[in-house]
């Protein structure tokens, strides 16, 4: 899964990445201090797989993985190619969801590009230079359909829907707000390859004070909730000072830092959360002495394919999967064998659809 994390200068992107990833990159007072996008690797937190390596003691310990990239600071005119936009909507392009860092704080100290804060000021500014792009993209699309019409009237659907679907972007609405009727019409919309419909979670950085006083006393974050769920997005407040405190801290310590603000987990481990339910991905796990490992993948997803993601001989020869649940595991303290006995083993075949926390061995046969 790869994330990238957008925003405008001087909003605390850089700040939030760098404690996240603890990737060090570079954070100043000044725009356009990202250029490149920092790239950092951040293993999923999942206390189910920290379980089974206290049974099974692994030679090898892995833990799913979340790429994020921290995409420069986007101005107006990106989509016109201001402040090298065009290379960062291409940055943006390649990446599974948005997280929109929306700065929600007060502060003398730290310069606002627009010389105050206003989140949905700030979130409008990014999500129309998505949208600008998006109606180019749209617009070529609706020309080849249109010429191809005349040969095809199968694709007045098409037509339809992508009429339909630029005049929702010209009332300045991202795609990912728009009503879909069917399959059809949700088909034509991931096939466009739109910025503006890309899953998004606008992560709301805000104070200490804020999370010590409460978050809701803070009306920008009211005005951020609010928009987000009219555009059908995530939200998640966030301080992106207090997760750089964080990151320096061991287990124990940071259970008491979180503790002390009255939060149980980090901003990270909610932001996790949030992404996996915004793409609707669970984990699968596999689990012996060689290795304890956690498998991501697409709820729905059938037993052959999610096989295919540990190697594609183990889908294309598929028999069977051996499957039991992680709580039904432990009830058994661990014990495979006490397991099976209890019937709590089954066997399954091609159309299982997996469940989040299945621990699976396949059986194949290539």
């Amino acid at each position: 899964m790869k994330l990238g994390i957008v925003g405008l200068p001087n909003v605390g992107k850089s700040t939030l990445f760098n404690a996240i990833t603890n990737a060090g990159a570079q954070s100043a007072n000044y725009p356009f201090c990202t250029i490149e996008p920092n790239v950092g690797m951040v293993s999923v937190p999942d206390e189910r797989l920290e379980k089974l390596a206290e049974i099974y003691t692994p030679d090898k310990f892995t833990p799913a993985v979340i790429e994020f990239v921290d995409i420069a600071g986007l101005v107006k005119g990106a989509s016109k190619g201001e402040g090298l936009g065009n290379k960062f909507l291409a940055n943006i392009r390649e990446v599974d969801a948005i997280v929109h860092v929306v700065r929600c704080f007060e502060s003398d100290d730290i310069v606002h590009v627009e010389g105050s804060v206003d989140p949905l000021r700030d979130i409008e500014t990014i999500n129309l230079e998505l949208i600008f792009s998006d109606i180019e993209i749209a617009g070529r699309r609706l020309d080849r359909a249109t010429k191809a019409l005349k040969g095809d009237k199968k694709l007045q659907g098409e037509v339809d829907f992508l009429k339909r679907l630029i005049d929702h972007l010209e009332k300045g609405l991202p795609a990912r707000s728009l009503e879909i009727a069917d399959d059809d019409e949700a088909e034509i919309l991931n096939t466009t390859a739109l910025l503006s419909a890309k899953p998004v979670i606008y992560a709301c950085n805000m104070s200490e004070d804020d999370f010590t006083n409460g978050i809701e006393a803070n009306e920008n974050y009211n005005k951020v909730k609010k928009l987000a769920k009219a555009e059908k997005a995530e939200i998640l407040p966030i301080c992106a000072a207090l997760e750089a405190e964080i990151s320096g801290l061991d287990d124990e310590e940071k259970k008491m830092f979180l503790e002390e603000l009255g939060l149980e987990r980090s901003g990270l481990d909610r932001m996790i959360q949030k992404c996996y339910s915004l793409l609707g991905l669970i984990s699968y796990l596999t689990a012996g002495k060689p290795e304890v490992r956690a498998w991501t993948i697409k709820k729905g997803t059938k037993a052959p394919a999610a096989a295919g993601k540990i190697h594609t001989d183990f889908e294309r020869g598929f028999i069977r999967a051996e499957v039991i649940s992680f709580d039904d595991f432990i009830s058994c303290d661990g014990n495979m064998v006490k397991a099976k006995e209890k019937g709590l083993v089954r066997s399954e075949g091609k159309e299982y659809v997996m469940n989040d926390g299945d621990i699976v061995l396949f059986r194949f046969n290539v």
